[in-house]
């Protein structure tokens, strides 16, 4: 990656080069204390095999549109992003009983083969797969501590992952809080935001701004961005999860229907449908569906009140709402043209 152009594979080549060194190396070190712990070691190095390295890159061109240049320490601090988000997805694949991630078994189904000889195989797998989520949680945190940048530089940022962790918790516990009750648009949009928004857009770029010493003002069109833009990615990740081929998305579609959980993609089919609608909805969610025909019917349904749609115009919303906050930025050219690059990156995704 040239200094001043961005280069998605490049960066994530580098990002990928330091997760691998510096979890393989953890791995390999848990490993050692006894050959038992070879799977689990096995499904630390497997959480952060792949991805589109969003997080670190908004955490990076945090730190470049604050007029900081191209560093080797930097990357390694914004690839600690990515592991937040591998500590969170382990987490949330274990909370919603997931069974596939990236077209693959989700680390708590894959460690079932290694207690598959005991009693309550299934639940001791689901509790060494949240200790994968824990020790990858504080491999974030040792990452980006010992990332290279200046002590000085750390210490400022530090606060703001007591923010991060706060929120995303926050945002975690209010889904389950929520799943099963009446569907709520402001509700849902408020899991959004905490749950997902915030720690993928807006929080890595303010920590990468602070290690570069960026100003309120600075910062705060970093929110006025991060905000909107990371509603965005997760209103399209609800639409994709619902509506995209599971040979694109690489998870199991419909787990949101079967798990009633609090989309806001169900909020406004609420809204939108008529009291017939409503018990007819209400009888299709959080049920087992083995042949899919429930599932069939909450498309249809969703199809026929045009929610999809709706919640099309909410992303484009949020996106128009996000680059019109760079607008009043007017950051470098090549920090401006990326943060554009990496808003459609976000949003625009496979079906």
């Amino acid at each position: 990656m040239a200094a001043d152009r961005w280069d998605g594979p490049a960066f994530r080549a580098r990002v990928d080069e330091v997760l691998r060194g510096f979890v393989g190396a953890e791995a390999d070190q848990l490993a050692a204390i006894d050959p038992a712990l070879d799977p689990v070691a096995g499904q630390l190095k497997a959480a952060v095999a792949r991805g589109k390295r969003l997080r670190a890159a908004f955490c990076y061109w945090g730190w470049r549109a604050a007029g900081q240049p191209d560093s080797a320490a930097m990357v390694r601090a914004a690839a600690s992003m990515e592991l937040v988000h591998a500590a969170a997805v382990v987490h949330d694949d274990l909370i919603d009983d997931s069974p596939l991630r990236h077209g693959r078994p989700t680390v708590h189904v894959a460690l079932r083969s290694a207690v598959a000889h005991r009693p309550g195989a299934a639940q001791a797998a689901q509790a060494l797969g949240m200790l994968v989520g824990d020790l990858l949680m504080s491999l974030a945190g040792q990452l980006f501590a010992t990332s290279g940048l200046p002590a000085a530089y750390l210490a400022r940022a530090r606060p703001l992952w007591g923010t991060l962790a706060r929120e995303l918790i926050a945002g975690e516990c209010l889904e389950i809080l929520q799943t099963a009750g009446v569907p709520d648009l402001p509700a849902s949009l408020k899991v959004i935001r905490y749950k997902t928004a915030k720690y993928t857009v807006e929080q890595p770029l303010l920590i990468g701004g602070v290690l570069a010493g960026a100003g309120d003002r600075l910062c705060g069109g970093y929110s006025s961005y991060g905000v909107p833009l990371g509603e965005a990615f997760q209103l399209r990740d609800d639409l994709l999860g619902l509506f995209g081929d599971e040979r694109v998305t690489g998870k199991a579609g419909g787990d949101d229907v079967r798990g009633h959980r609090p989309t806001a993609l169900l909020a406004e089919t609420w809204r939108l449908a008529g009291p017939a609608e409503r018990e007819r909805l209400r009888a299709l969610l959080g049920r087992p569906d083995p042949d899919g025909e429930g599932l069939r019917a909450v498309r249809d349904l969703m199809g026929r009140l045009e929610a999809p749609d709706r919640i099309e115009a909410m992303i484009t919303e949020r996106v128009d709402e996000a680059l019109a906050a760079l607008d009043g930025l007017r950051l470098p050219t090549p920090a401006d043209d990326t943060l554009r690059a990496l808003a459609h990156s976000a949003t625009v995704r496979p079906y």
